[in-house]
């Protein structure tokens, strides 16, 4: 092998290179230009993930001309900011990037800090402090140290995001290759279900009401890995959240009736909402399917609408006069395939997928899900979701 030949194998072992963007916002100036000397020619490995940074420099003098670059496009990885500025102060600037959900890693340049200060800035997203005046080597110690983090956290993100691409690519291969035979084997048993009587319409009957849950699993389970994968393309925008709920309790109302259970809706004559309506939808119809399923025959389901607090996004509370949960049942809800088994729900056909679904998209809108319950009485279940913001993705802020 000729000198300087590299086989492919160490090829793949060769180090990942970025370059960050470091910005400046301090009111002295010259300290501005000295720090940039000290980024531009230093360089961070990442020996965890094998990547090499370097870095590119900019500085502002106030934290307004350094929001107001961001709002025109300027790129951020690394912020370096003072705490005491002309103008909003670094705390301000710190509130702006969290209010707007910014991916920085900041750290705090100050003489004057004190533990309430340390306490406030790291609430609001500072990564770490390094108090004036500070020397050449402070400062790089500072640098990779934020460095590291940052590359690791970005590396645990991407992570994470090929694992929901690969669960959705797997549930999407996996759901076509069910959908077909069990059209067919529901195709067949609607064919006995005309022809039978007895005891053998019964067990088809039986069998055509798995197949049913079956096909809900899938449809569940789809949903479900569309919106952790984001390959369900979003639609944000302004809608009437009351026309939606009606539509989800048209939807059960012949169920509904069939058990002599009333359904009523409790809402502003109009209620917008921002938002992507397929996925409050998906909120609804799971909230008002539950209500029903779970309900007593002759029972009651609530569907109550109203703006929040704060009047920045709305609330959809969903009550039923059912069967109800302890606390140690309803602290089980909400996360993937749980189902509560008990003498009143053996017979409830269900995936555990509906509630877990409902909660995602909750956070998604930076919202929550809660349930409140007893035993015999009945359950709410109450979703908080903030108006959304449109993006260039169309995603929510």
């Amino acid at each position: 092998m000729e000198a300087g030949t590299t086989t492919p194998a160490t090829r793949l072992m060769d180090p990942q290179e970025v370059t960050l963007s470091v910005v400046m916002v301090d009111d002295e100036e010259a300290l501005c230009l000295g720090v940039r000397r000290i980024v531009e020619k230093y360089h961070v490995h990442v020996p965890d993930v094998l990547v090499d940074a370097d870095y590119r420099f900019r500085h502002h003098l106030s934290g307004e001309d350094f929001l107001a670059d961001l709002d025109a496009g300027g790129e951020v990885d690394l912020l370096l900011l003072d705490l005491k500025l002309p103008g909003m102060s670094g705390m301000d600037v710190l509130d702006a990037l969290s209010r707007q959900g910014r991916d920085v890693l900041t750290i705090m340049i100050t003489a004057y800090a004190t533990f309430e200060t340390a306490v406030k800035a790291t609430k609001l997203g500072a990564y770490d402090f390094l108090a004036k005046p500070f020397t050449p080597d402070e400062l790089r110690y500072a640098l990779r140290k934020a460095t590291s983090q940052l590359i690791l956290s970005r590396q645990a993100r991407r992570l994470a995001e090929e694992k929901r691409q690969v669960r959705f690519n797997f549930i999407s291969v996996l759901a076509h290759e069910l959908k077909a035979p069990l059209n067919a084997v529901e195709g067949y048993l609607n064919i006995l279900r005309a022809a039978e009587e007895g005891q053998n319409l019964q067990m088809v009957e039986r069998s055509i009401a798995r197949i049913d849950g079956m096909k809900k699993l899938i449809a569940d389970l789809l949903d479900l890995t569309r919106i952790e994968s984001g390959q369900r393309e979003r639609q944000i925008g302004p809608f009437d959240l009351r026309r939606l709920a009606q539509a989800s309790i048209d939807l059960f109302q012949v169920e509904a009736r069939q058990r002599d259970i009333t359904i009523e809706l409790d809402a502003p004559a109009e209620l917008t909402f921002v938002g992507d309506p397929g996925e409050v939808e998906i909120v609804l119809n799971n909230l008002v399917s539950n209500a029903v399923k779970y309900n007593r025959d002759g029972g009651r389901v609530t569907v109550r609408l109203r703006r929040s607090d704060g009047d920045d996004g709305v609330v959809i509370a969903v009550s039923d006069t059912g069967i109800g949960l302890t606390r140690e049942e309803a602290a089980k809800l909400f996360t993937e395939f749980t189902r509560i088994k008990n003498e009143h729900t053996v017979k409830i056909m269900g995936s555990g997928l509906g509630l877990s679904t409902v909660r995602k998209i909750a956070n998604m809108y930076d919202g929550s899900a809660t349930v409140e319950s007893e035993p015999g009485v009945g359950s709410t279940f109450t979703v908080v979701l903030r108006d959304a913001v449109a993006t260039a993705a169309g995603a929510p802020r």
